[in-house]
């Protein structure tokens, strides 16, 4: 009976000392540790794709390597992000590649964005002033506007330009939403041009 007894009291025991499973688990990666519920999933990006997008971004990429007008779609696809991971690395060389093959369109958008600076580039006047004066010599009228601007930049030191840009910088940026439209739209399977 005493070994009855000494077994039940330490099943007991045993039972009460098991460790109890964990709702979180520690996670380390370069950023540290957290604690995180075992359910949650780490965002993959790769897991997110959709199938008929990647599609339509190839047949766009192919189609602008051969024409500059798509070239400047996929330049402002990128740069606002819309069907594409928003890239403004991606979004200038694109619009660059356009501009360089004679896209007056191009032409206006790299000399403002030169002006202006784009995400983690800063502005540039000269270089501006170069895409604005190919823009506004083939009759552009806001490129000529902005050109006396990117001249002007150049002129004033830059501590006065500075102020200029930040006072400017968020109509601008709006502008890109809502001046600028795409050339090109989708149907059926290809890109059509207006």
């Amino acid at each position: 009976m005493k070994r009855l007894w000494i077994l039940a009291t330490t099943l007991m025991v045993t039972g009460a000392l098991a460790q109890q499973p964990q709702r979180t688990i520690r996670i380390c990666d370069s950023s540290g540790c957290s604690e995180r519920p075992r359910s949650s999933e780490t965002f993959n990006p790769a897991a997110d794709t959709d199938p008929e997008a990647e599609r339509r971004l190839a047949g766009l990429t192919e189609v602008a390597k051969k024409d500059p007008r798509a070239a400047y779609d996929l330049g402002l696809r990128y740069f606002r992000g819309d069907g594409v991971r928003q890239d403004s690395y991606q979004a200038l060389q694109w619009m660059r590649d356009a501009a360089e093959r004679g896209d007056l369109q191009a032409q206006l958008a790299v000399g403002r964005f030169y002006l202006m600076g784009l995400e983690e580039m800063g502005s540039d006047p000269t270089e501006a002033e170069k895409w604005l004066s190919m823009a506004a010599g083939r009759g552009n009228k806001e490129a000529a506007s902005l050109l006396a601007d990117a001249r002007a930049a150049k002129k004033k030191n830059q501590a006065d330009y500075q102020r200029w840009l930040d006072a400017r910088r968020a109509d601008w940026r709006g502008y890109w939403y809502s001046g600028y439209a795409y050339r090109s739209y989708w149907r059926g399977n290809g890109w059509y041009f207006y």
